[in-house]
């Protein structure tokens, strides 16, 4: 299987995923991307992330490459979260809904892999962190970023080129491809310019700043958007300081979209 096949299959599962009738959400065209697991910055992740941080021999001891997809949410998701100080119905049902296909289509790619006799591992979307230190032992953003999926932005998000509002899944397989090109330059208007900050002043609980982050304000403001959304599952997502950005649909450095 060749990377614009497994491109084409995960465009056209997210396309008739969102055609579902019990589906709610709607998500824009996905972006792929190629890692090689030998790549040596998986090894620096146990540094800059966690000292447990897991390595794509982790969860498959013959790994050859970490495929790497962004799930941007539609315009209509997105929109619903602007106001307020809690994370929207719309936005707490994509939150579920995304990593529900997360898992499903990671099961799709697995056995169209496995059809052709090549192996894969299925990593959860989310909630694979410890609730100690809230660091995951597999980041999909640093993964994405090692993919060329995009880069870092202000409010610890990953801008691609199509912003920062949606879901990022990954799954390990050991079917060899060429990895994508590593993003160089940055997508984000005050790391480039040191201009903007509004991730900054959208932040709902005061734990994002220019020079810090405190994840368990962070992670508070998530529990009770839970409680507020007690009729549906677990909804610990917010959203707040990546709507209403120049980074929510795009990436705001690249001259070619301006």
């Amino acid at each position: 299987m060749k990377k614009v096949e497994i491109k084409n299959l995960i465009n056209q599962y997210v396309k008739e995923y969102s055609e579902r009738k019990e589906i709610e959400s709607k998500w824009r065209e996905p972006i792929v991307k190629f890692a090689n697991a030998n790549d040596e910055m998986f090894i620096k992740l146990k540094e800059i992330v966690s000292p447990t941080h897991a390595l794509p021999e982790d969860f498959l001891d013959d790994a050859k490459t970490v495929i790497v997809y962004f799930l941007p949410f539609d315009e209509s998701v997105v929109n619903s979260n602007l106001k307020g100080k809690y994370s929207s119905e719309e936005w707490a049902k994509a939150y579920i809904e995304t990593n529900q296909l997360i898992l499903n289509l990671n099961n799709h790619i697995k056995k169209k892999l496995s059809d052709l006799d090549y192996r894969s591992t299925i990593i959860p979307a989310t909630h694979n962190f410890d609730e100690g230190s809230l660091i995951s032992d597999w980041s999909h953003r640093h993964v994405g970023y090692i993919a060329g999926l995009g880069k870092f932005a202000l409010n610890n998000m990953l801008i691609t080129d199509k912003g920062c509002c949606g879901r990022i899944g990954s799954i390990v397989i050991n079917l060899k491809i060429k990895p994508s090109q590593r993003v160089n330059n940055e997508y984000c208007l005050y790391k480039s310019k040191e201009i903007c900050k509004k991730c900054v002043q959208r932040c709902v609980n005061n734990a994002l700043k220019v020079d810090s982050f405190d994840s368990h304000k962070c992670y508070e403001i998530l529990l009770y958007n839970d409680e507020l959304h007690s009729d549906l599952e677990l909804t610990d997502a917010c959203g707040k300081c990546c709507v209403n950005l120049p980074c929510s649909f795009t990436n705001p450095v690249d001259e070619k979209v301006k």
